[in-house]
């Protein structure tokens, strides 16, 4: 399940085909504005976690949104789960940015300002996940939202509604990401009920 989840599992897959396009089309200079801006802005978020002086782990914040994630947007969820999450993740993120310890320096490999980024983008991932998982007024495949179900206990779609591909757009830190929709059209095939008895 970890590899739905982590891109460090899907990206080395994704990028290696996408730069095998470009093979042949020269080298991007070190002095590229664009390099120099993306360099910069690593070296100086790796500054900021390294000076945090902070008393906690980065594993133990990833702990503790893990429990937030697990407990509330996990395979069977509420609303009431999914407003709380979403209440406490921006204050553990908080915490997080203000008390996180990280060893080591910024010089060579350091195992702990890697796992504080991962843990950082961890943040980003788990609210979204709740964002979108309230937004679904239904209950769908694995993602159960007791609100939404028959009778019986079934899950109950609304494809009237979420018949759709859904990508988020990141609109930088602190900024709410915007939801792109692709509505999906059944020519052959009409989607119906799906029963687990």
């Amino acid at each position: 399940m970890q590899g739905l989840a982590d891109g460090y599992f899907v990206a080395p897959y994704t990028v290696g085909d996408y730069l095998a396009g470009l093979l042949g089309q020269g080298v991007v200079p070190t002095s590229d504005p664009v390099f120099v801006e993306a360099e910069q802005t690593v070296r100086d978020e790796a500054r900021r976690w390294l000076s945090t002086g902070g008393t906690k782990s980065p594993e133990y914040y990833h702990r503790e949104l893990g429990k937030l994630v697990w407990d509330y947007c996990g395979m069977e969820r509420n609303q009431n789960g999914l407003e709380k999450a979403l209440s406490e993740i921006p204050a553990l993120r908080e915490e997080f940015q203000k008390n996180v310890r990280v060893l080591g320096s910024a010089e060579g490999v350091n195992q702990s300002l890697e796992k504080v980024g991962r843990v950082a983008d961890f943040f980003d991932l788990g609210e979204l996940m709740c964002r979108d998982a309230l937004m679904r007024e239904e209950s769908c495949g694995g993602h159960f939202r007791v609100e939404h179900q028959t009778d019986d206990g079934e899950a109950q779609r609304n494809d009237d509604e979420f018949a759709f591909v859904g990508a988020w757009e990141w609109n930088g830190d602190g900024t709410a990401q915007t939801l792109h929709k692709e509505q999906l059209v059944f020519e052959n095939v009409k989607p119906t009920q799906r029963s687990y008895k």
